[in-house]
């Protein structure tokens, strides 16, 4: 690993209890990676004054002010021509001037994803960035691909997402052949729409055809059968917002049928540790943190209501992408290809 060091911009102002969470997440993450160059952009005072009431032990950083904020509402043109000085916008332009560094937000998805392509451009090869995020499985845990950034696809554009999700494996589970799969609705050849199909030739003419196992089913995609899964956007979204919703739903009963009586508290106690393992195992604090790969650059989206813990995961992710050249390694691939 080359010895230059890292450093991230972050956005301090995006997301649910901003700037706290930020603030805290980093100095949760700079206990690891204590030679991580930090610059935050947002409001310089909010930021200082956060730090020294929370008694945050946050070095070696800098913070940009900026003024603008952009909103849910915000139109394309009002985020492109209106809020020039926002923390996304600054956050984006610098880690595009800066080598070896990266950019962190829990804010807009849209703008993130309208000023990462403006600010840092597409690697060349690619046409469309995905959104890519790890989601747990009863083994240990699958990449999924996109997850939001583009509705409308065609065969292509899966394939090359196919193509960034093995690099990316490759550099989180460097000892492992992955299994990549195309999300569908059935796994015969026969079945999904046409772009599906197209997709899969695609796949199996090159040489990621050593690691293709088909088309997976959404009710496999918690098994563990595949280690790389392939969707359009939408579909990828609605299936990970349907697991979230659903997971949420059984935690809750979970917690009102142990706290329901005695016997049932009694019965929580007897089987405690297992469902520690199996809240860990399925914590979405760990798998925060979504790359929009396929960019010239490094950009990582954090959920908008991330708690600290999870805003230093998707640090962590950010820094690991830096250091292992995840860029470089989809560029290599897209040669080889």
């Amino acid at each position: 690993m080359s010895k230059r060091q890292v450093t991230i911009a972050i956005d301090a102002m995006g997301g649910e209890n901003s700037p706290y969470k930020v603030l805290k997440g980093v100095e949760i993450f700079l206990q690891k990676e204590k030679n991580t160059k930090i610059i935050f952009f947002g409001d310089k005072h909010t930021i200082n004054q956060n730090i020294e009431i929370n008694k945050l032990n946050i070095f070696n950083h800098e913070i940009i002010n900026t003024n603008d904020i952009i909103l849910d509402e915000d139109s394309v043109n009002t985020i492109l021509r209106s809020k020039k000085n926002s923390s996304i916008y600054k956050g984006l332009e610098f880690a595009k001037d800066h080598e070896y560094s990266g950019f962190v937000s829990s804010g807009s998805t849209a703008a993130i994803m309208i000023l990462s392509r403006l600010h840092m451009g597409m690697i060349e090869g690619i046409d469309r960035p995905a959104i890519c995020s790890l989601v747990p499985n009863k083994k240990n845990y699958s990449l999924m691909l996109d997850l939001g950034a583009n509705v409308i696809v065609n065969g292509s554009n899966l394939f090359q997402f196919a193509l960034m999700g093995f690099c990316y494996y490759s550099i989180i589970n460097k000892n492992t052949k992955p299994k990549i799969g195309i999300l569908n609705i059935g796994t015969e050849n026969n079945k999904g729409l046409e772009f599906l199909q197209e997709a899969a030739d695609l796949v199996q003419a090159s040489f990621l055809k050593d690691y293709f196992i088909g088309f997976i089913e959404p009710n496999k995609i918690t098994s563990g059968d595949c280690d790389i899964i392939i969707s359009d956007g939408y579909t990828g979204n609605i299936m990970l917002k349907s697991a979230e919703g659903i997971s949420n739903f059984i935690t809750s009963n979970l917690k009102e049928i142990f706290n329901k009586s005695l016997i049932n508290k009694i019965s929580y106690k007897l089987i405690e540790k297992d469902l520690k393992i199996l809240k860990d195992q399925v914590n979405p604090d760990i798998y925060n943190g979504a790359t929009l790969i396929g960019l010239n650059g490094i950009s990582v989206k954090s959920h908008g209501n991330a708690n600290p813990v999870a805003f230093s995961y998707a640090l962590n992710q950010c820094y690991n992408f830096i250091t292992k050249d995840l860029n470089k390694k989809i560029i290599e691939s897209i040669k080889n290809k």
